[in-house]
């Protein structure tokens, strides 16, 4: 009888991955992104336990969207609890002015809703343009 390896959290060795986002298709890198913040790219995933690497993205501002008119259409919604205070922001608007937020909104919605679902989404780090401070993980 073979049995699966449960990973413990002193096995686990996180990584930093640098990713440039400059001329890619934003669904497949946030898919992407979320695969490696969860750790189901590792051959010891266990999903109780936050087996990813860290992630920084750079040039986020120039991403690019497929699709018949999505980023003109598409719409996040907040809603704070009160009578009429439903706000939406378009998703064109967000990459013009914050695209660091919709980058965080969609992975957001592709990890798990739990404590270990936040403590993965801290491991993101965006920035809109080409520098990043975070310079033991530049590229070689």
């Amino acid at each position: 009888m073979k049995f699966t390896k449960i990973a413990t959290p002193e096995q686990i060795e996180q990584k930093w991955i640098l990713i440039d986002a400059e001329g890619k298709t934003f669904g497949r890198l946030i898919t992407e992104v979320a695969t490696r913040l969860r750790g189901k790219d590792k051959p010891y995933f266990t999903p109780n336990i936050d087996c990813g690497d860290y992630v920084v993205i750079v040039n986020a501002s120039k991403v690019v969207f497929k699709g018949a008119g999505k980023i003109a259409d598409k719409e996040y919604f907040s809603h704070s609890g009160y009578f009429g205070s439903t706000k939406s922001v378009k998703m064109m608007d967000l990459l013009e002015n914050n695209p660091e937020k919709l980058f965080k909104l969609a992975t957001r919605g592709m990890l798990p809703k739990t404590k270990l679902g936040r403590a993965m989404l801290k491991k993101l780090k965006i920035y809109a343009g080409a520098e990043h401070p975070h310079s033991a993980q530049i590229a070689k």
